[in-house]
Order: C-alpha cells, then structure tokens, then sequence
C-alpha cells in the first residue's frame, strides 16, 4: 500500500511517503512559504523524486488538526482534491496522537509502568493545545497498537490555559509522565510544579511520517472515509470568528 500523507498543523509542516509500511522519505515544507504557495506541488515532488504518479498512490492520510485555522483549512483541502482526483480514501488522524506515537518506539522496547505521554503544543494567546496517551505496557500490547494505529487516549484534545488545563488533570498528576511538543517546553516550569515526575523531550519536528505509519493500519481496520467526511479538529473557534464577535460586543 502506497501512503502519501501531509501535515499542515504548523508553519513548515511536512510531507511523507510510505510503501507497504517502509518510509520511503519524510519531507519538511518550506515556512518561508505559505502552504497555499508550497501545494499540491510539494507533494507531486515527493511523488516524483521516488518514480511514483499521484495514481499511484492507495492512501492518502493528513494531519486532522488542531493547529493554524488557515494551515489546517488548506491541508486538508489539497488532500481532498487529490482525493477525489483518484477516488482514494483518506485517513484523518490527530496531530497530537501523532505526537504521541513519534515518542513511542523507545518506550516498546523498555516499557515504563503507568507511563502517561503527553502532547502539548502552542496555541498562542497564552493556550496550548494538549492531550493525554498511554502508550502500551508490554510486548503484546504494542503488537496491537501496532495493528490498530493508536495509542490509547486518556483526556481528549482541548486548547487552554495551561493552569487550567493542569488543574483538570489532577488525576494524571502522580504518574511518571512524557511531556512531547513546543507547548512543553514553553510551560516547563508550571508543568513540573503539577508533576515532578515529568520529563521532557525535545518536540518531533516531522509528523508526516508518523501520520503515515498510523493511517495503514486505521484503512485495514476501516477508519478511512471519502475525502469529503474528512472533519477538521480545531478544538477552540477561529480566531477571525473570535475577534468577530468581540466586534460585536463591543
């Protein structure tokens, strides 16, 4: 199965491209450009440099959100359109799960008890947008994860203050924790206080790839859809629409 798959969620995002379960190039994008300037056509380069046509591909998979409102909006809308072209399917998959699972690989060969990875990345306006994953805690159990594409969700994705976001997770506050992301990284102090426990990775640049290896298995297990179902993941409003109303109000 040929997987081609974008992730639009930050200013340079990413492209990659994946044969039968082998990363055949993970590709950065250009931030000195817009994605609308930079697509489709970096993602027909990747196709070419590997003597592949855009009818080749099986799959495409793209990161659902949350991220820029514009970034997401245009990334998902280049897959769509390729998409439909060829009357492929398309995985949507959370860029904060893909976060997770670009951490996971070192955690499958030494497990760590009661683990909680957690994803955070900027929103900007003081906010961040986070989520909480268990990864699998033995051999077995990263057998399946494999299969299905996923590591488990604890708290779903949310875009808040750190603060609040921290005081909602109380529950969490006693594990050994993986903190992944820019968003982190940015509040480290204020999530150290909440967790001592917590360690901190440098944020993974690229989730192309990551996305890729997650959509094959979600096709095989029927999670892909039409490229028109593809549902964006903005967990907090636009912010054009939030200065709207503010207008309003006032």
């Amino acid at each position: 199965m040929l997987i081609l798959s974008l992730d639009t969620t930050t200013a340079g995002g990413s492209a990659a491209l994946m044969d039968d379960g082998r990363l055949l190039e993970e590709q950065p994008g250009d931030a000195s450009r817009t994605h609308g300037e930079r697509l489709p056509s970096e993602l027909l380069v990747l196709l070419e440099r590997h003597g592949r046509r855009l009818a080749d591909v099986d799959l495409f998979a793209v990161a659902a959100g949350p991220g820029a409102f514009t970034g997401l909006r245009i990334g998902i809308a280049t897959v769509q359109g390729l998409a439909l072209a060829e009357r492929r399917r398309v995985v949507a998959i959370s860029a904060l799960e893909a976060l997770a699972w670009a951490v996971c690989p070192p955690l499958a060969r030494e497990p760590i008890a009661d683990l909680v990875v957690i994803t955070c990345m900027d929103a900007q306006r003081g906010e961040i947008y986070a989520a909480a994953y268990e990864p699998p805690g033995d051999a077995a159990s990263w057998r399946q994860a494999g299969e299905s594409g996923g590591v488990r969700e604890l708290a779903p994705p949310v875009a808040a203050s750190p603060a609040a976001l921290l005081a909602s997770w109380a529950p969490l506050a006693d594990r050994p924790a993986l903190v992944v992301g820019d968003g982190g990284l940015t509040h480290r102090a204020a999530i150290q206080t909440w967790n001592p426990r917590a360690t901190f990775v440098e944020p993974t640049p690229l989730l192309a790839g990551a996305i890729a290896a997650m959509a094959g298995p979600r096709a095989r297990a029927g999670d892909a859809v039409a490229p028109h179902d593809i549902r964006p993941l903005y967990v907090r409003r636009p912010d054009a629409e939030r200065d709207r109303d503010r207008r309003t109000a006032r």
